[in-house]
């Protein structure tokens, strides 16, 4: 697998990647994945890491040029691990993996399997790169088709990237196999803290016993909308709503803590920062509703079939993506990008907890249904062998 990114960090396309490994080595197969410098060694993983870039050893890639750098270092470092192994698929994360994969598979003269999650040219514009009026769109734009043509098969974690694709880029359905973000129901249950537990914990971070708690679990980042959260939580104050804000994750942790600081709501708003991937569960296990604010409207958002897990009745903005995931059984924030909405949506919550229960049942028998990584992973070593043997 190439992963473009620094595998592993706790959250986002990582995770994705962390449990298409995990599945296909429970079904007997070796993974080999070439990722940047940075990230966690993970155990019974095969990880090969590029060199740190020659300026600056300690930097972390996040959204920034700089990724042309180590986009460079992780084509020499997947180069290097071709000509010494035999492999059976290359397997590109991104659009930045599946360009790379392109020319290591052909040296081995094997399939490239891409693993869409929505177009790059979106996430340059929603990440403020690239201006949808300037004159490098374009160019950027058919870069990206150009790409969508390189793999063999492409493998998307939506049905409606799939249909992007095939819309927007000109893809052949033939090519295109969804493949959606799945959950793993052993991991996160709902019953991973006892209600002891659950009261130590809540004290011990200075949120009261007998208050609703809102939780969020993810990247931090005015593109997964945590503004619009914490201007949400205002209003929620305003209109005397007793209700606290159970936030974890990175980075930006002082930015969002004076921001809500100038809101006024520091006291309902508890930021732990990162929380590492075996925590993760126990920190959901503190909430009674989720909250999912990602503002794309291509992108994926896994996090919500980690609620979904959790029984956590859950609040994103009216996504195609979000209602794939949770369907009739998501309380949708009409507006996006709307902080009122979403204090709207999270209101109705607070104002009727049997629904709150009734929904969270609800949610987590549709991700036992439709989105376990057991089948999940079934599904793309079929995938697999159909290309392979075509």
């Amino acid at each position: 697998m190439i992963a473009p990114t620094s595998f592993f960090l706790d959250y986002g396309a990582h995770v994705r990647i962390l449990e298409e490994v995990r599945a296909l080595q429970k079904l007997g197969h070796r993974v080999t994945i070439v990722t940047y410098y940075m990230g966690r060694d993970l155990p019974d993983m095969e990880i090969i890491r590029t060199r740190p870039t020659p300026w600056r050893a300690d930097y972390e890639v996040g959204s920034s040029r700089h990724k042309i750098a180590f986009d460079l270092l992780l084509g020499w470092t997947g180069l290097k691990t071709v000509l010494r192994r035999r492999f059976d698929i290359v397997h590109g994360h991104l659009h930045e993996g599946a360009f790379l994969g392109y020319f290591l598979s052909r040296l081995q003269r094997i399939p490239l399997v891409a693993d869409y999650q929505g177009s790059m040219t979106s996430e340059m514009v929603d990440h403020h790169f690239l201006d949808p009026e300037g004159v490098w769109y374009r160019w950027w734009r058919l870069f990206e088709m150009r790409i969508d043509q390189l793999p063999d098969v492409i493998v998307t974690s939506t049905t409606q990237a799939a249909q992007i694709l095939e819309r927007d880029f000109g893809c052949d359905s033939a090519r295109v196999r969804p493949l959606p973000d799945s959950v793993n129901l052993d991991f996160f249950r709902p019953d991973v803290l006892t209600p002891a537990e659950v009261a130590a914990q809540r004290a011990a971070l200075g949120l009261p016993a007998d208050k609703p708690i809102i939780v969020y679990l993810g990247l931090l980042s005015d593109y997964q909308g945590i503004p619009h959260l914490l201007r949400a939580a205002r209003i929620l104050q305003d209109r005397g709503k007793e209700a606290y804000f159970l936030i974890g994750g990175f980075p930006g942790l002082s930015r969002y803590r004076q921001m809500a600081a100038d809101l006024e709501v520091s006291d309902r708003v508890i930021f732990r920062g990162k929380v590492p991937r075996e925590n993760t569960p126990a920190h959901l296990a503190l909430g009674d509703i989720a909250v999912a604010p990602k503002l794309s409207a291509t992108e994926g958002c896994g996090k919500i079939l980690e609620y979904m897990a959790m029984e956590l009745p859950t609040v994103a903005f009216d996504a195609p993506q979000n209602r794939e995931y949770m369907g009739s059984l998501g309380v949708y924030a009409g507006r996006s990008g709307d902080p009122v909405a979403l204090a709207d949506s999270i209101a109705g919550f607070l104002d009727n907890p049997q629904l709150c229960a009734e929904l969270g049942r609800k949610l987590r028998e549709r991700a036992t249904r439709h989105f376990s990584w057991d089948r999940a992973g079934q599904h793309l070593l079929t995938i697999y062998n159909s290309v392979i043997q075509s």
